[in-house]
């Protein structure tokens, strides 16, 4: 059973996912919250695997409760997926270095929204190819100098090979196909990827391959 958390400070947004939700096989909305401080609470009671959490919220926004919810390690395991009226809206890439595994704007198709629930608790980035791509070159864009590559000194050439493939926006099966390899082997090195850099999901592993310089402006194709 997947469980969600909902917090939006809009009563009907919230009602309207949780109809959803509530009516599939294998999915749960086991708390509301309408301010990210309920919000921190709630996770904090429940342990949900997703949160859906507006970034605009009174008490305390929905960008503060996900960077203490990611820096929880109690909360390891939570997942929280930001809802924002717009795709490119100027909080979701400081949402995705907070720790966040992606982003939805609210008026998702219904079908969507769900695949993307499920796919989040796969450990899978929250971002169609197309916006992950917009995001990434727009999170380029914002980002400082790149700084020191130490951190991967940890990855094998195939693994920074794979993680700057992450880094421009390809999917595993994307990557198996540059790479010449089977989408399972594609996974496999993405998710040992994560594991040694701590990263929590392929989001936060773009974001990653960008501080490290791994990946510059100017390499979307």
């Amino acid at each position: 059973m997947i469980r969600v958390l909902l917090a939006d400070d809009q009563l009907l947004v919230r009602a309207g996912f949780k109809v959803l939700l509530d009516a599939q096989p294998g999915i749960e909305v086991v708390a509301e919250a309408d301010d990210g401080q309920q919000a921190l609470t709630a996770v904090r009671a429940h342990r949900p695997d997703v949160v859906l959490m507006d970034i605009r919220m009174p008490v305390l926004d929905g960008l503060a409760a996900t960077r203490r919810i990611t820096e929880d390690p109690q909360l390891a395991d939570v997942r929280v997926v930001m809802l924002t009226t717009f795709e490119l809206d100027e909080y979701v890439f400081e949402a995705i270095r907070a720790g966040a595994s992606g982003f939805l704007v609210k008026d998702t198709e219904p079908d969507e929204l769900l695949r993307a629930v499920r796919a989040v608790v796969a450990g899978d980035a929250l971002l169609s190819p197309g916006v992950t791509r917009r995001l990434i070159a727009e999170f380029a864009a914002r980002s400082k100098e790149p700084a020191a590559a130490d951190a991967l000194s940890a990855l094998t050439e195939r693994e920074r090979e794979v993680m700057a493939l992450v880094g421009i926006g390809l999917s595993n099966e994307e990557i198996a196909r540059r790479l010449v390899v089977s989408p399972l082997t594609a996974k496999t090195h993405v998710s040992r990827t994560m594991v040694k850099l701590g990263a929590r999901d392929r989001a936060q592993l773009v974001v990653l391959a960008y501080e490290s310089g791994l990946v510059r402006p100017g390499w979307l194709g």
